[in-house]
């Protein structure tokens, strides 16, 4: 295998360059690896058009989506809403049968070439939460299977509760549900001959649920930075002389209540009066909560430091992590947190809460970790974090230097070559 590049079919329905989140994600994956091996993908046909203006000509099987299917959909997301506002566990049930499809097709249209041996390698990398079969592994019998990165499941803090229930928690049922429902869900995890697992909290889950050994799972965070994102050598020079008369804080996400932006503000509107005019909090984003943060604002008096932006287009956050000094992001339940790998990348510490996978990614060099304990400590601890982050200079240059080092770990060129890393030493196992 070391004298030939290996053939990797991967298969990721969310796979799009034009868009944000999972798909980006599973995009960037497909990118990177096929830059190491030979890659044929499979994926869904809503992102055709994204990604033959970006590889004319590439290995690209389209999976079309049914007529009936396109017309439940719409059906399944109006009922997935209320009041504007999506209940997910509800929508991830309703939309299931959507995947459903996907799994199947995929399965009819590879089953034949991976049976033939055409792929060294098979590699199911998008949906990312941990609740989805993949068919395919029923024609794996000679070829290794890896799945994941997969992540998802992280509960909310037991004193958030209020916050849980505006998020619609009461429908977490239906996750069990699906675990005894859907074909080939156990299967998958315990066929698998590798998992990839986006969070301690989602690996410790799937080695509980599926009784999987350490051997065959390890922790593989599955966000990571392009190099647009990376600040250059010769621009970390700049951390020591950006520092002006104001220290710009800043918030990037969704406005919904367990990104936590309001606990943000009412930690400012606490600060000690000297504190609080050395500063400036930017929000970028939007959502159901604007409104009522921005009239929050008002209330505490803190029109003149705090600005919404309203919602940017990802590469053009850049800017704002470009001329910020200290990143605050109090979200109380995050599986990925890209935002904050995004702002270590560009040399900001960060103030993030100790629950999901920003937690994992900040360390004592590079930020600080609030435990969830309740709203009341969390916003008590932000308010000291800020402090001591506008109050010493030293302290703010050190971990903005540590927060570029770390970031580096996640390129997507790192990951990339930890996948394949990751193949060649399957192959080598079955050899």
């Amino acid at each position: 295998m070391k004298h030939r590049k290996i053939k990797v079919l991967l298969i990721i329905e969310q796979c799009n360059p034009e868009w944000a989140s999972v798909p980006l994600v599973g995009y960037c994956f497909y990118e990177y690896i096929s830059q190491l091996v030979d890659t044929a993908l499979v994926t869904h046909e809503r992102n055709r058009s994204a990604l033959e203006k970006a590889h004319p000509g590439r290995d690209i099987t389209y999976i079309r989506e049914s007529d009936f299917i396109k017309k439940y959909y719409a059906i399944a997301e109006k009922l997935s809403k209320l009041k504007g506002r999506i209940i997910w566990p509800l929508y991830h049930t309703l939309t299931y049968p959507v995947y459903g499809e996907f799994n199947r097709q995929v399965y009819k249209k590879v089953k034949g070439s991976i049976l033939q041996g055409e792929y060294d390698m098979v590699h199911s990398i998008t949906p990312m939460m941990p609740r989805y079969p993949v068919m395919t592994i029923k024609a794996c019998k000679n070829t290794p299977f890896i799945l994941g990165p997969v992540n998802g499941g992280v509960p909310f803090p037991n004193g958030f509760r209020k916050v849980a229930r505006q998020e619609f928690s009461d429908f977490n049922f239906l996750r069990l549900v699906g675990r005894f429902i859907i074909p080939g869900y156990r299967e998958t995890y315990t066929k698998a001959d590798y998992i990839l697992a986006g969070s301690t909290y989602t690996l410790n889950l799937i080695k509980d649920l599926f009784d999987i050994t350490s051997e065959k799972i390890e922790l593989f965070y599955e966000n990571g930075i392009g190099n647009a994102f990376l600040k250059k050598d010769e621009l970390i020079s700049e951390i020591e002389t950006k520092y002006s008369a104001k220290i710009n804080l800043l918030f990037v996400g969704r406005l919904v209540p367990y990104k936590g932006a309001d606990m943000l503000i009412e930690a400012i509107s606490l600060l000690e009066p000297t504190i609080k005019n050395k500063i400036i909090l930017t929000i970028v984003g939007d959502g159901s909560e604007r409104d009522g943060l921005e009239k929050k604002v008002q209330n505490l008096n803190l029109g003149e430091i705090v600005d919404f932006t309203g919602w940017v287009d990802q590469q053009d956050t850049l800017k704002y992590y470009r001329v910020s000094d200290v990143f605050c992001f109090p979200s109380i339940r995050e599986f990925g947190g890209a935002v904050v790998l995004e702002a270590m990348a560009n040399g900001l510490p960060c103030i993030v809460v100790n629950n999901g996978g920003i937690g994992e990614y900040v360390t004592d060099e590079t930020g600080f970790r609030i435990n969830p304990v309740s709203r009341e400590f969390v916003i008590k601890e932000l308010k000291v974090c800020i402090e001591q982050l506008v109050s010493n200079q030293v302290l703010r240059h050190n971990m903005s230097l540590k927060a570029i080092e770390r970031a580096k770990e996640f390129s997507w060129s790192s990951k990339a070559n930890a996948v394949v890393r990751i193949y060649h030493k399957l192959l080598e196992n079955r050899a």
